[in-house]
């Protein structure tokens, strides 16, 4: 991909994988094996609280060309082939879950050096169209996010964005909910070598009159072992450790207390993903 201003998603990312990547409060484990002809069988389950959720994902890449079978506790199978540069800076994604016959869409991503945009149609008589887009460099970027409900003529939702980039600082501004959550986020790079960095974002909530201020940091122990640690302005605080045993295997532990309610245990939350 041309580098640029990305998409829409792109906009606060940095900061958004800060404060809540990896953060686990549930019991989970993961396993891919790949075959000798390139597929790869990926192999979950989740456990929350009593109950047990587990899927089964295969997928297989042909040149420029993945796919993505996921086939779920429900028994739902869920398709996503994805087409990559078929031309210059373009992606194409198909996507359906059976048996809905109304999940069928169809999405373009496009990103030039100045521009990132992403539309999305639903494959239905009266679909939902999403169309978000992105101007900007390097430095600055501007976009905004609207999806349109043909069946009723409305707009289901218009979001915008604004971000800026430095060498080591990444600060935007976003509108979402129809205008009625403005959040502010920033992402600082304190040390590459050690992969530590520090952020925050700021979420106000006019309809509900909260303000929602979380801060975060992580920092590398070691090129294998990386800490993460979080507090909101509630008093809940979180920290989690993740380290890779092996290649492209992951151990992470994570844990949640109120600090405004010591006596109440604390949520701790295991992960553990194999690629052998």
């Amino acid at each position: 991909m041309v580098k640029g201003p990305g998409l829409y998603t792109d906009i606060g990312k940095k900061a958004r994988d800060l404060l809540y990547k990896d953060y686990v409060s549930d019991h989970k484990f993961t396993l891919t094996t790949y075959t000798n002809s390139g597929i790869a069988l990926t192999a979950s389950g989740t456990k929350k609280g009593e109950l047990v959720l587990g899927d089964v994902t295969t997928q297989l890449k042909s040149k420029n060309v993945t796919a993505d079978v996921k086939v779920d506790t429900n028994s739902n199978v869920i398709t996503t082939v994805t087409f990559d540069e078929p031309a210059p800076g373009l992606k194409a994604i198909l996507s359906f879950i059976l048996p809905d016959q109304k999940s069928g869409k169809v999405e373009l991503q496009y990103q030039h050096e100045y521009a990132g945009i992403s539309t999305s149609i639903g494959l239905i008589a009266t679909p939902i169209i999403n169309f978000s887009g992105v101007v900007g460099n390097n430095t600055l970027a501007l976009g905004s996010d609207v999806s349109f409900d043909t069946a009723s003529g409305n707009l289901t939702k218009y979001n915008a964005g604004l971000s800026y980039f430095t060498g080591d600082l990444i600060a935007s501004l976003t509108v979402n909910n129809k205008g009625d959550t403005i959040s502010a986020s920033y992402y600082h790079t304190i040390s590459p070598l050690s992969n530590t960095a520090a952020g925050a974002e700021l979420s106000h909530s006019f309809s509900g009159n909260e303000n929602t201020l979380t801060i975060g940091t992580q920092h590398a122990l070691d090129p294998l072992t990386l800490v993460k640690a979080r507090v909101n302005n509630y008093g809940r605080a979180s920290a989690a450790i993740q380290h890779e045993f092996l290649l492209r295997s992951f151990f992470t532990i994570s844990g949640e207390f109120d600090t405004r309610a010591i006596d109440k245990s604390a949520k701790i939350g295991l992960a553990l993903a194999l690629k052998p």
